[in-house]
């Protein structure tokens, strides 16, 4: 589209000022033609002189009404009946404050002045109303005859008042031709919304019929909702027929100064996957939060920064970000910054593994709850480096939380995850570690054993969809590329959970009375991750193993094919909170895990790398490794139990 084109299809199709003049000049005639009709109809001439007073008045009266009720700054192509009723209202009274003064003028009898000011009211509105349809029409056929061909042609789901806000949004798009509404079922066949036709469908062959008939290549939700909701019947059907699925944020989010393109973006499979909004108890947590000093370790991260976002918004004294990535750490603050003007926080880099850099932070800063998120999360890595998963991810968090405790930090809630059940991986047995370690410390202290006064809770949850480094960004990265989408194994299945609803629970679950225990997050059914991948390829608008191959690789070091269930009823006791149960897990004596965690790290600081995990192992039992090469530590250990040098 070329500027000028474009120019003129931008949200102002005439200056406001030119509406206001071609408004005042229509209702002027309007007068001029009432005067003149009623003189000749009652055969009562009227002196030039006085007609051109009147006329003259209802330009000064006609103008203040105008301006009074804005009248002119309506944009004319979003005309709608509560613009007209105001148009009405000016009509009215530009004609009653006009013929009442005419009438105190002696000018004109009470019949007169009653049928000449009705008269010239209606023409009043008659003809500003047709000078915008007019207007309207002169625009919309200039824009059809300059229209591209090659833009697409989208249906929009549905019929309710989104889904028609959203056709007017899009009414003259560079980049989209909207060709009427779809919806399930034929209750309403035949039926037009805004003059567009309401198509139906029932099946994938009618929806086949209703594209291919009218060159449909896209259809456009109006929300997230409608998508999930219709994630199971219209999404399979657009997949089958080889139409793109796209989805617009919410109305209320649209700026009408940026250009429609970059509010449509096709479906993802984040927008399928997601469940209902989880529900949490939005004022007690931030009553919980605010005017205090809150300090997120792992702050850049993936669940960190979204901790921070969801953090700010409850008003806390300070926020301090802890990490030591630099880069993603510069991008936080400098999105915080936009975000949030009001907040007060301090991005601090350090590294929870190196025990005087906490300890300077938490004297500097004194902050009274800590959300412990620093962690390394990548399975095949960790195996493959386990005592850096026990430096960072042990050590790490016993450094939190010690310092949390000699500092009198009020709450220290630590992000685990379900490989740290029955764990089959050096990185899921290094988080029950920190487990471990945290929840024996805060037993302990509420023993009276050890002084303090840290209460510390533990939250479990899975995968996280979108984050840093997992399955979906990296198999979006491989459509992208023309494939093949690497899958591990045909049965491998995985739980996920959006990130923003992780990020609640954690911080509901930091206000419930859930002390020293382990929370466990409900993650929902299960997915296949080659399912999850031809979903994704279908998604792209292409065809799995035409277009884009799936390759299976093998289990990779530590990999499970089936993650625990966290939310049983066999593992777990319900508490308020429908989403979040409590873990029954063995519980540790402070006093002898002491020795243990000590010789553990001395172990890791020296690199011994066998002998990191053998003691991995001895603290943790449950640890069976799997597809790994510390699989002989079991079988050493199995030997020892057999002969008897193990009880």
């Amino acid at each position: 589209m070329s500027p000028l084109i474009e120019k003129f299809a931008g949200t102002k199709y005439l200056n406001h000022w030119v509406v206001f003049a071609l408004d005042t000049f229509v209702s002027l005639l309007s007068t001029l033609f009432a005067m003149l009709t009623m003189s000749w109809l009652s055969s009562v001439q009227l002196p030039l002189g006085v007609i051109g007073r009147v006329l003259a008045l209802a330009v000064i009266i006609g103008c203040a009404t105008r301006y009074l009720l804005k009248t002119y700054r309506i944009i004319i192509r979003y005309s709608t009946l509560r613009d007209a009723s105001k148009l009405c209202l000016n009509a009215m009274l530009k004609s009653a404050i006009l013929y009442l003064i005419v009438f105190a003028l002696g000018y004109l009898s009470v019949k007169q002045l009653i049928a000449v000011a009705m008269f010239d009211m209606a023409l009043t509105l008659a003809s500003q109303v047709a000078m915008r349809i007019v207007m309207i029409t002169v625009y919309e056929t200039f824009m059809l005859r300059i229209s591209k061909d090659d833009r697409t042609r989208v249906l929009i789901y549905g019929t309710g008042v989104k889904s028609v806000a959203l056709e007017a949004r899009l009414r003259y798009s560079e980049n989209y031709t909207i060709r009427g509404f779809v919806e399930y079922g034929t209750k309403r066949r035949g039926q037009k919304v805004s003059d567009m036709p309401i198509y139906y469908f029932n099946s994938e062959d009618t929806l086949r019929w209703v594209t291919e008939k009218n060159g449909i290549k896209a259809v456009l939700f109006p929300n997230y909702e409608s998508a999930k909701e219709e994630s199971e019947r219209l999404i399979k059907y657009c997949e089958a027929v080889g139409i793109k699925m796209l989805i617009t944020p919410p109305i209320d989010k649209y700026n009408e100064d940026s250009k429609s393109k970059n509010y449509v973006r096709e479906v993802r499979i984040e927008d399928l996957l997601g469940r209902d909004e989880i529900k949490i108890e939005v004022d007690e947590v931030s009553r919980a939060f605010e005017g205090k000093t809150i300090m997120v370790t792992g702050a850049a991260g993936s669940i960190g920064s979204e901790l921070c976002r969801q953090i700010a918004q409850m008003k806390p004294k300070h926020l301090i970000l802890f990490d030591n990535a630099e880069t993603p750490m510069h991008n936080l603050r400098l999105e915080l910054e936009g975000t949030y003007p009001e907040l007060s926080f301090t991005p601090y880099i350090g590294d929870v593994r190196f025990k005087h850099r906490v300890d300077e932070a938490f004297r500097r800063y004194t902050p009274q709850i800590v959300f412990h998120a620093a962690a390394y999360k990548h399975v095949p890595l960790m195996e493959e480096n386990p005592c850096e998963a026990v430096y960072a991810n042990v050590v790490g968090s016993r450094n939190i939380a010690d310092m949390c405790v000699a500092t009198g930090v009020e709450k220290m809630i630590m992000v685990s995850t379900d490989k740290a059940v029955n764990p089959t991986n050096v990185m899921g047995a290094s988080k029950r570690l920190a487990e471990i370690y945290v929840q024996s410390l805060g037993i302990a202290i509420e023993n009276g054993k050890i002084e303090g006064r840290t209460k510390f809770v533990t939250t479990r949850f899975g995968n996280v969809l979108g984050s840093n480094g997992s399955v979906i960004p990296r198999f979006r990265e491989q459509i992208a590329n023309g494939g093949p989408i690497t899958v591990t194994h045909p049965d491998i299945v995985r739980f996920f959970m959006t990130i923003p609803e992780a990020c609640r629970l954690v911080m509901e679950a930091a206000t419930m009375p859930t002390e020293n225990k382990i929370c466990v997050f409900d993650m929902g059914e299960a997915v296949k991750i080659v399912d999850l991948a031809i979903r994704m390829i279908k998604l792209a608008g292409l065809t799995p193993d035409k277009d884009i191959k799936i390759k299976f690789t093998g289990l990779r070091p530590g990999e499970k094919l089936y993650e625990e269930v966290l939310s049983n009823e066999e593992n777990t006791i319900r508490t308020s909170h429908e989403k979040i149960r409590l873990a029954k897990v063995r519980l540790y004596e402070y006093e002898e895990m002491v020795p243990l965690f000590d010789n553990l790290e001395t172990l890791a600081r020296k690199v011994y790398v066998e002998d990191t995990v053998r003691a991995m192992k001895q603290i943790v039992p449950e640890f069976i490794s799997k597809n790994s090469q510390f699989e002989k530590l079991d079988a050493e250990r199995e030997q020892k139990e057999s002969s008897g040098q193990i009880a």
